[in-house]
């Protein structure tokens, strides 16, 4: 019997998924990393060969349940150029912190003329080796990320190329702007069809 060996394929809908799922984590790990909730209603989960603190909270499991969910869907069909997650001051509705992810599409899916037929072979392994350094990047950040002693609500807001047809429930929203920012950039990762760059935005305090 002759024996095949079968390349690992990622397809858009499977690079879309990977985003998706890196975004869920790495947004619960902001909120905790932040302390923009309690401690105690954090858990934790073994992902990307790390202990991730996710949220128990209903809420926000249903929130981002819900915004990946249709995020995924925009990233299959390559309409997305970034998530943000902004961090506000509740008492004085400013934006305070901004977390940007970044998607580039690769040149295989930029040169591609049918962008659901397109593959990447690149190891999964590989992949979330490169996940797990952002990760540990954004656990980081507690050590020269401002202190948050005032509070903070959190929203994410998805940057799409054109328009498209959205939810009845969703709505336009502006563009964060935080004034005399600083701004730090994470390392990236590749699913060998889109790139994500991960940028923090924050405000100075006084």
């Amino acid at each position: 019997m002759s024996q095949t060996a079968t390349k690992n394929a990622i397809t858009l809908k499977g690079s879309a998924a990977i985003i998706s799922e890196y975004l869920k984590y790495g947004i619960n790990s902001i909120l905790f990393q932040r302390g923009i909730y309690p401690g105690e209603s954090f858990t934790n989960e073994q992902n990307y060969g790390l202990t991730i603190l996710m949220s128990t909270d209903p809420k926000i499991k249903d929130y981002l349940n819900q915004v990946l969910s249709q995020l995924e869907d925009w990233l299959r069909n390559d309409q997305v150029e970034q998530i943000s997650m902004i961090i506000k001051d509740v008492a004085h509705d400013e934006i305070v912190e901004c977390w940007d992810f970044k998607v580039t599409p690769e040149k295989v899916l930029e040169e591609a003329k049918d962008v659901k037929k397109v593959t990447s072979d690149k190891d999964l392994k590989k992949i979330q080796a490169e996940i797990r350094d952002v990760m540990r990047q954004i656990a980081a950040t507690v050590s020269y990320l401002p202190l948050l002693d005032c509070t903070c609500s959190f929203d994410v807001l998805i940057h799409t190329k054109e328009l498209i047809d959205m939810p009845s429930e969703w709505s336009e929203a502006k563009a964060a702007e935080i004034k005399d920012k600083q701004v730090v950039s994470l390392k990236s990762f590749s699913t060998g069809l889109q790139k994500m760059d991960t940028v923090v935005s924050y405000k100075m305090m006084d």
